[in-house]
């Protein structure tokens, strides 16, 4: 599995090759802020391990036709849109004015009406509390999971596809048993058939398989 640097390093060069607005791509080669950098190293990739869907410095426009920019936004398709804002101490909270004030608020109606799924973390809490914001990234995640499983699937398969889904970490065979009410035996023959059909992967194990996690 890669690490933070690598897996980060070829996020952004693939995010240039196809990156077609000017305005965007200058700002991604002129490098994402110091929140930004630390909210997807502290937060956002030690739950995630990938940086699928993830776009940085997106355009949007505003009330006056201008442009703005969401520190990041999650498209995973399907019309659903999450942006994530990291707010610096100094000028969004110790130094606020009334005219920053106002034009937050009005960021944030902005984007509400576009039907984006916002979500604002403050700096402060990604240096002081990286476990909380990564639930809080986990809870966020989970309102773009699909609910439905595939047809093909039996009752048990299904259900387990959406227990995973609902829970976005990676889970043990006894989680599953758990919520399924089945045996052991039984649990494996589920996972194998998941497995098999390359719905899950083995997200830690080497000799013995010991947690599983959904396919992106």
């Amino acid at each position: 599995m890669q690490n933070f640097d690598e897996a980060y390093e070829e996020w952004i060069k693939v995010l240039l090759a196809k990156e077609t607005n000017p305005r965007v791509r200058s700002r991604i080669e002129h490098g994402l802020e110091h929140g930004t950098l630390e909210f997807l190293r502290s937060v956002w990739f030690p739950v995630m391990k990938n940086f699928n869907h993830l776009h940085p410095e997106w355009e949007v426009r505003d009330f006056h036709n201008g442009y703005r920019y969401l520190d990041l936004a999650y498209l995973p398709g399907n019309g659903v849109k999450g942006g994530i804002e990291i707010q610096g101490y100094g000028p969004h909270a110790r130094d606020l004015d009334v005219r920053r004030f106002k034009d937050l608020c009005w960021r944030h109606c902005l984007l509400t009406l576009e039907d984006w799924l916002f979500l604002p973390i403050a700096y402060l809490s990604i240096k002081d509390e990286p476990k909380q914001c990564q639930q809080l990234v986990l809870a966020f995640m989970g309102k773009f999971m699909a609910s439905d499983a595939p047809a093909a699937l039996n009752w048990l398969d299904a259900e387990a596809v959406r227990y995973a889904r609902r829970i976005i970490r990676p889970f043990t065979p006894l989680e599953l048993a758990t919520h399924l009410r089945i045996s052991d035996v039984h649990t494996r023959r589920v996972l194998r058939s998941l497995l098999d059909q390359q719905i899950i992967y083995v997200a830690s194990g080497n000799q013995r398989y010991r947690t599983y996690a959904l396919r992106a």
